[in-house]
């Protein structure tokens, strides 16, 4: 199962700080930091070879002199060392890693061989891990934020995936800012081994999470991309903003993570096999968050529009039907509803164009009144 362990990092009830630190403005100082005083419950250990008391907590030195077995460990140590740690994380029976440390694949091949020798751990001890290269990972719910950033989004249920933390970093700010909550929040970095397959599988079974909003530039695992896509996307909107579409980009983007771009076009008809919805815009996919955390979902593919102007009504009615939606079919009951509500020479179909110079008070109260029966949601 391509979801095995991965409880382990995104509800652990104990941690290891691997690097922690109490030199401020350092990523270990944040990590702890945002581990022990945001309200995560779970045991937090600082394991640092220096130190015996990191912010008050008691230090350690290596994870094997740890009092117990944890469910994660977060590394954030020179990109050199960090082969040893996931090695030494293996032996203590530690299956959860993030990664938040740089210098791998996107640094060249010495930074290459380090991520092989990391997968010979990851194998021997049947590890998961997030990054490296990474942010880190948010979980509201439980108040854990195990990254190096000190933002909190409130509860929600959109589960946002990025290939980049910067970006990442600015849809908390403006996801705090608009107060729109999060299930769960994944910087995946270089995606050694969890990737966005893994993460749509685990968020499509988490009942927490409605939809799925990913920032990709590449895809290491297509095989597993569709299918997890194609099972979750009809129950669980999938969006994404797709990075990298042109030669001098793709580039660009194996320089940031060492991912391989690839053909646009292909990613382009494979989002739309699978039922995955495509923007070009981080605005849009910002719209769309605002929309998904907080609307209802509809319940099916057939819409009712309703418009006071024509042209739009027709602009929206293309857009529907360009996004796989369909027009719902007004049945006579709702239709003679309708002519009791709406002005004489309204559409009388779907678009529902109750004409421009409806007025905005008494139309609302109406529309309330009719849609609100079982007559329009049933068509």
């Amino acid at each position: 199962m391509v979801t095995v362990n991965l409880e382990k990092i995104f509800s652990p009830n104990s941690i290891a700080v691997i690097g922690a630190s109490d030199k401020e403005g350092s990523v270990g100082y944040a990590l702890m930091k945002n581990l022990t005083e945001v309200g995560y419950e779970g045991k937090v250990y600082p394991v640092n070879i220096h130190k015996t008391e990191i912010l008050g907590v008691k230090a350690y030195q290596t994870v094997a002199q740890l009092p117990e077995t944890v469910d994660l460990a977060v590394i954030a140590t020179p990109a050199k060392t960090v082969p040893d740690m996931v090695e030494q994380c293996g032996k203590a029976r530690i299956v959860g890693v993030i990664i938040i440390s740089a210098g791998f694949k996107e640094a060249g091949p010495e930074g290459k061989e380090l991520e092989d020798k990391i997968l010979e751990s990851k194998r021997k001890y049947n590890m998961r891990i997030v990054g490296p290269n990474c942010l880190g990972v948010i979980r509201p719910s439980i108040s854990l934020n195990a990254t190096f950033t000190n933002k909190l989004p409130k509860q929600g249920n959109i589960a946002f995936i990025s290939q980049s933390g910067a970006l990442g970093s600015a849809v908390l700010d403006w996801a705090i800012h608009e107060k729109i909550g999060f299930s769960n929040f994944v910087s995946v970095g270089s995606m050694i081994d969890v990737d966005f397959g893994d993460l749509i599988d685990y968020f499509g079974t988490d009942p927490k999470t409605r939809s799925i909003l990913m920032y990709i530039e590449g895809v290491t695992n297509a095989r597993k991309f569709m299918s997890a896509a194609r099972h979750f996307a009809r129950t669980k909107p999938i969006i994404v903003v797709k990075a990298g579409k042109f030669g001098e980009t793709a580039k660009a983007v194996a320089a940031h993570t060492g991912a391989q771009a690839g053909e646009d076009v292909a990613y382009g008809a494979a989002f739309k096999r699978v039922g995955i919805v495509r923007v070009e815009e981080i605005g849009d996919l910002f719209n769309c968050a605002e929309v998904l955390g907080i609307q209802p979902l509809p319940r099916g593919s057939n819409l009712a529009i309703i418009t006071n102007a024509g042209g739009a009504g027709v602009m929206a009615a293309d857009a529907l039907i360009d996004g796989g939606g369909k027009l719902a079919k007004l049945d006579t009951e709702t239709v003679e509803k309708l002519d009791n509500v709406l002005p004489p020479h309204w559409s009388r179909g779907n678009p529902i164009d109750i004409l421009g110079d409806a007025k905005p008070t008494g139309t609302k109260q109406r529309l309330r009144r009719v849609l609100a029966t079982k007559t329009l949601t049933a068509c």
